[in-house]
């Protein structure tokens, strides 16, 4: 049974290791909460500072759920490449977070806000 919503705002990333090795990577991102799935726009050619500025929308139930951030470079003809990937748990107390490090330097900006 939804018993709200959880807005993602998917701001940027910073510092990815560029998976292509004659041009800048074209990034994108999946995000999982439970079996709902949302992708956003390829970042074409925006390497490893990429924007997207989308927001996605949820719906939620009584558990708590777990948002999987997963970075993939689009490569067109052939498989894409994994890039990096974090997860997040999300409380109805939660609100808002705003940066979820990666790790190396690697940041992903996202904005969450449980209603």
């Amino acid at each position: 049974m939804v018993r709200g919503t959880l807005e993602v705002l998917l701001v940027s990333a910073k510092g990815l290791e560029n998976t292509d090795f004659l041009s800048n990577m074209d990034p994108y991102v999946i995000i999982t909460c439970r079996t709902q799935e949302h992708k956003s726009s390829v970042a074409s050619g925006k390497g490893s500072d990429p924007e997207w500025n989308e927001n996605f929308v949820f719906a939620l139930s009584d558990d708590v759920p777990e948002l999987l951030i997963k970075i993939m470079d689009s490569d067109g003809t052939s498989e894409d490449d994994f890039v990096g990937e974090a997860k997040k748990v999300v409380t109805r107390r939660h609100l808002m977070h705003k940066k979820k490090t990666m790790g190396d330097g690697k940041s992903l900006h996202i904005e969450e806000k449980v209603k």
